[in-house]
């Protein structure tokens, strides 16, 4: 063991110990992971496949709370993605996004709607000026990936089901000047694809 930075001894990342300082800094609720500044500790053995699975060394991570527990203090920096606590900072892998948009309910009509994502994690949000839709059209195929924004810089994967659904609610309107398909909430327009190449 060595010294960081910060005075304390470094010690080998674990899932034990990052999870073990989670639940002493969060108290059940989404830690202040903004204000903490620790030392960077290393890679962790931790990666979050696209369909949004935290597996570790290897394994899927079975249980539903612990899963929960490491969602809330995910960081990203620089393209990177970490679990950060007061005193560590890991690197872990993201597939895509960290977390999986799974449904969302629908409040309200036409630019009075609404609608309330959550994920596979517990989050839940409403989409609008804080929490932006977005689609990213792969280069080769031309398949959509939905995305809503969490929290920092953290995003959701909106799932296929859940995608097909926010079609079914699709409108046309102008969009940087010109027409595009796409949802409303929250009074704010989420343009999916260009009106042109649905005719």
């Amino acid at each position: 063991m060595a010294k960081g930075t910060n005075g304390q001894m470094n010690v080998k990342p674990s899932a034990d110990n990052i999870a073990a300082a989670a639940r002493a800094a969060g108290k059940g609720g989404i830690p202040p992971v903004h204000k903490w500044k620790p030392d960077f500790c290393g890679d962790l053995d931790m990666r979050i496949a696209r369909d949004g699975t935290w597996f570790y060394e290897g394994t899927p991570i079975g249980r539903a709370p612990l899963v929960r527990l490491f969602s809330t203090i995910l960081w990203k920096e620089d393209g990177k993605y970490f679990l950060v606590t007061p005193v560590e900072k890991v690197g872990i892998t993201v597939e895509d996004a960290p977390f999986v948009a799974v449904d969302f309910e629908v409040s309200g009509t036409g630019a009075d709607q609404s609608l309330t994502f959550t994920t596979n994690v517990g989050d839940s949000v409403v989409a609008g000026p804080e929490h932006p839709i977005r689609v990213v059209r792969d280069p080769e195929t031309d398949e959509p990936s939905p995305y809503i924004h969490i929290r920092y810089d953290l995003e959701a994967l909106i799932d296929r089901k859940s995608f097909y659904r926010l079609v079914d609610l699709g409108c046309h309107a102008d969009h940087e000047g010109s027409s595009w398909f796409g949802v409303r909430s929250q009074g704010q327009f989420f343009p999916v694809i260009p009106s042109s190449e649905l005719a």
